[in-house]
């Protein structure tokens, strides 16, 4: 399995779940676990996705994501799960 971590935030809007969703769903990933805030207008969401099934790579898809990102006026950040923990081990 290939676990890729998504991480979006901006101020919220309607459609940012189903656009970010719609395109994973496109390139055969599934979300492992999701978690969503919104707090004082603000959208915070973090995604684990499996990326295995996808013919693309991490940088291919962060590139996908952040263009989707400026079209909705999100921030939207794409690492890949080793990148990920290597950043945040203490």
């Amino acid at each position: 399995m290939e676990k890729t971590i998504i991480t979006v935030v901006g101020k919220d809007t309607v459609g940012i779940i189903a656009k970010i969703c719609t395109y994973l769903s496109e390139n055969k990933m599934n979300i492992l676990d999701i978690s969503q805030t919104i707090v004082q207008g603000y959208f915070n969401m973090m995604m684990i996705v499996d990326t295995s099934a996808s013919s693309k790579n991490t940088s291919e898809i962060s590139d996908d994501l952040d263009g989707i990102g400026s079209e909705i006026g999100v921030t939207i950040r794409t690492q890949h799960e080793d990148i990920f923990n290597s950043m945040h081990r203490i």
